[in-house]
């Protein structure tokens, strides 16, 4: 994607500027565990990659590779909030969180065709930079955009969902590495 860089810092700030500790590189094998994840995850098995959610009312969907352990944990079906964290040696190093849903959630009927759309998208991101879909992405009459700031470390973002014109989707994400 031309607007992300893998190893951009964010905005015109750099740790020098900013007077933080440089964040530690997790291992190479970390994008690619994070691209498995979200490939084996929500994008391709939906609520089917699901186990007994720790928290009441919520959806949790979990991938295990080795020492890295990603889980998503959402509320919510027609506007939600979740947050994805990958953990290395039992250490949680990285996470995501979202927001956002259908901009029309009175109209529960719209949520199958949109959420079966989005998992399309999402089954095309990119394995460089794996946080949701691609830049963009169109089947039919609908059509997926991605935009992010940043890079793994740190970033922020909005994906939407449109369909002739109409915004249908719209859902905010932000997060990076944690120390």
């Amino acid at each position: 994607r031309a607007d992300v860089q893998p190893a951009t810092p964010v905005g015109r700030h750099s740790c020098r500027t900013l007077g933080c500790i440089p964040m530690p590189m997790l291992p190479a094998e970390f994008i690619h565990f994070l691209y498995k994840a979200k490939l084996a995850t929500y994008a391709g098995q939906s609520d089917d990659a699901s186990v007994v959610p720790a928290l009441l009312d919520s959806k949790q969907l979990e991938y295990r590779d080795g020492e890295f352990f990603y889980r998503d944990i959402y509320v919510g079906m027609l506007r939600f909030v979740g947050q994805e964290i990958v953990y290395l040696s039992n250490q949680a190093v990285w996470s995501m969180c979202y927001a956002g849903g259908l901009i029309n959630y009175n109209d529960p009927n719209l949520a199958k065709p949109i959420y079966r759309f989005l998992r399309q998208a999402l089954l095309n991101v990119s394995p460089e930079l794996p946080l949701r879909g691609p830049k963009t992405f169109k089947d039919c009459d609908m059509l997926y955009n991605c935009s992010c700031q940043g890079s793994l470390q740190a970033f922020n973002g909005i994906e939407t969902i449109a369909q002739k014109s109409t915004l249908l989707y719209e859902l905010h994400f932000s997060g990076g590495y944690l120390a």
